[in-house]
């Protein structure tokens, strides 16, 4: 404990009288926060200096209140104390909010939020900007570049044209409801859509009739073994739907694993899932009117470097640059915006 007081008293002494930038990356799973210098190239140079993360961060679904903890809670574990009134730039990257409506419920409320939590760590920061978290992994690109296309794959899907560094049209990203072909919620729901129509006849033998029942705690006398009889269709089905409907939909993401899993085996069903993914976010980038040689950069935990679509998807779209998340766009959003370039 005394060498970490002595490390965090070492640290601030050391920042003192620096120019600092913050970038916030908040989604809906977690917000993120870096601490970095302002640097002397703008958007590029300098260490991280300080890391902080919170619970969810969409201005949307999050509620106002715990939006300012959330960020809050990571803006403190990032930006020490002594530090903090050298920081002049903040940029946070939000789900559901965007920086080509600023006036929309979701950058109202982001920013609304922001500023909160900055008054109550006193932070300055005399700019503050809010951006959409497609923006700001766009911006994670080497070189922070302005303009070319973002495609995210995780529990949504979305494609965004990027022009200036501002979003500029949307293709998808309409929800589990209507639309987020190719994401972790419609390999998950496709998961158990086939584990349905094996046990009532309609589908093939499939893998994931079994993976799907055990995570959904279906009993093991009820699960297909050597074969199924009628009897043991119908218990299938009667503990499976219960249990699939006590949960809100989007849980079903939860299930995207189960495909990579039971294609590694070899399982067809599972193989074709995967290949129809690939070719929806295909079509959502081919929906953009990629230009020869545009840049697309791609994040989300299905297109990362152990994504199960990674290879699918770079044989129809080769021209993906992949990046974890939008922290280090924020932080060049933040440096950029200090240099007045954007």
């Amino acid at each position: 404990m005394g060498n970490d007081l002595n490390q965090e008293a070492e640290v601030a002494r050391d920042l003192r009288g620096t120019e600092l930038v913050v970038g916030l990356d908040a989604g809906g799973t977690r917000t993120r926060a870096l601490l970095a210098p302002v640097g002397a190239s703008g958007a590029e140079g300098g260490p991280v200096l300080g890391e902080g993360a919170g619970g969810p961060g969409n201005a949307l679904t999050v509620s106002p209140a715990q939006l300012v903890e959330h960020l809050v809670e990571a803006l403190a574990a990032a930006v020490p104390e002594s530090a903090r009134a050298g920081v002049v730039a903040v940029a946070g990257g939000f789900a559901g909010a965007t920086s080509a409506s600023p006036d929309d419920p979701g950058s109202v409320r982001a920013r609304t939020a922001l500023t909160a939590a900055l008054d109550r760590l006193g932070i300055p920061a005399g700019r503050r900007g809010v951006w959409s978290d497609i923006e700001a992994a766009f911006a994670s690109a080497p070189g922070a570049p302005a303009d070319g296309l973002a495609l995210v794959a995780g529990t949504g899907a979305v494609a965004m044209r990027v022009t200036g560094r501002r979003a500029t049209t949307t293709v998808d990203g309409d929800g589990w409801l209507l639309g987020d072909e190719g994401s972790g919620f419609w390999l998950g729901r496709s998961a158990v859509r086939a584990a349905l129509r094996m046990a009532d006849g309609r589908g093939p033998a499939t893998l994931l009739a079994l993976s799907v029942g055990r995570a959904l705690g279906v009993p093991g006398e009820c699960l297909p073994d050597d074969g199924w009889s009628r009897a043991g269709r119908e218990a299938y089905r009667m503990h499976l739907l219960p249990a699939v409907m006590a949960e809100p939909p989007i849980r079903l993401a939860r299930f995207a694993p189960l495909v990579a899993e039971a294609a590694r085996e070899k399982d067809v069903v599972a193989q074709a899932l995967l290949d129809e993914a690939a070719g929806h976010l295909a079509d959502t980038v081919r929906a953009l009117e990629p230009r020869p040689g545009e840049r697309i950069v791609a994040t989300g935990g299905l297109l990362g470097p152990e994504g199960p679509l990674t290879a699918r998807l770079n044989a129809l779209v080769p021209t993906l640059d992949w990046v974890p998340d939008g922290c280090r766009g924020a932080v060049a959003l933040a440096r950029l915006d200090h240099g007045r370039r954007l």
